[in-house]
């Protein structure tokens, strides 16, 4: 598909993943980029969804709209993250096919995956148990929309991909220690506890989980390849390919931060699914993506992008 000329919505677009993919989208020409805000387009109603379409009659529809969180929101907040997950995507994939959309964009999660999955997680391989229990309801929810866009393309024809990025992290992403996820949290604290000249920082869980993690630009850059060119429902992984145990990342991180102190992991606190890593086979294979930031690189440059934005960040908070 040749994006340029298209009418493309992107929902979640003002968001972390979102700000990067329209970044990318308009460098590439695309000139004709919706991004809808909750305040006007409530997702979650029929009624906004169906007057958004209306509107802005698009082309291609990328779903990046999500309720998400860190295990501790998850944990905190399964119902409304069910639900609101659930009830956006299925009335965005039904209203689109009414609407005769011509291509519709699935972005999922690998919270889907089954929490004793094989590693590296192989997407034929997502139906074999139950997600980590945490994350489930928010990972179930994702992945029915899978299912749906697989239904909807064998009654309808119905063009809509699936794909499933890993942990994300970068520039700009979401630095509150109540939402966040693993690495933001640890840059902040670290930062935090670096400038007050604290000789402890306490970490959740273990630190024996592995984690694999994909800078945002190029998940940027791998979903709009997936738009261009990935042409079946199936869904297909987007990650780096490596993991890290978090105990090390931890450790990684506070060194590129230069926190002197110790680190003292919490045993009490969930570690959530034990290990995290994706084949990325099919994605390198069906739309020629691989991961070009390395995890050291990323870090770096999140840390810089974090120190020089805390004063914005905390004013807004």
């Amino acid at each position: 598909m040749e994006l340029k000329g298209k009418r493309i919505i992107v929902t979640g677009g003002s968001g972390f993943l979102g700000q990067h993919l329209v970044g990318q989208l308009r460098q590439a020409g695309c000139r004709q980029v919706f991004v809808p805000r909750s305040a006007q387009f409530d997702l979650t109603n029929e009624g906004a969804v169906r007057r958004l379409l209306m509107q802005q009659r698009p082309d291609v529809v990328i779903h990046l709209a999500a309720k998400v969180g860190g295990i501790g929101a998850n944990r905190l907040n399964p119902g409304s993250f069910l639900y609101a997950n659930l009830i956006m995507g299925a009335q965005l994939i039904e209203q689109c096919r009414q609407m005769g959309v011509e291509k519709f964009v699935q972005v999922g999660t690998i919270c889907s995956y089954p929490k004793f999955a094989p590693i590296p997680f192989k997407e034929s391989d997502l139906w074999n148990g139950y997600p980590e229990e945490t994350n489930a309801p928010y990972g179930l929810a994702k992945k029915l929309l899978i299912v749906q866009l697989q239904a909807y393309r064998q009654q309808y024809g119905f063009n809509g991909i699936n794909v499933l990025p890993v942990n994300l992290y970068g520039p700009g992403d979401n630095f509150d220690l109540e939402s966040s996820h693993v690495i933001p949290a640890l840059i902040r604290k670290f930062v935090e506890a670096r400038d007050r000249g604290e000789s402890v920082v306490p970490a959740w869980g273990t630190g024996t989980p592995t984690r694999e993690f994909l800078y945002v630009a190029d998940a940027a850059r791998a979903i709009h390849l997936a738009v261009e060119r990935l042409e079946t429902s199936d869904p297909v992984n987007i990650g780096s390919g490596s993991e890290i145990s978090i105990k090390d990342l931890t450790e990684l991180v506070a060194r590129k931060v230069g926190f002197k102190g110790k680190i003292v992991f919490d045993p009490s606190k969930p570690d959530g699914q034990p290990r995290r890593c994706l084949d990325t086979t099919r994605a390198r294979e069906l739309f020629g993506f691989e991961a070009a930031v390395s995890l050291t690189q990323g870090l770096e440059r999140t840390i810089d992008w974090y120190s020089a934005n805390r004063s914005a960040i905390a004013a807004a908070a």
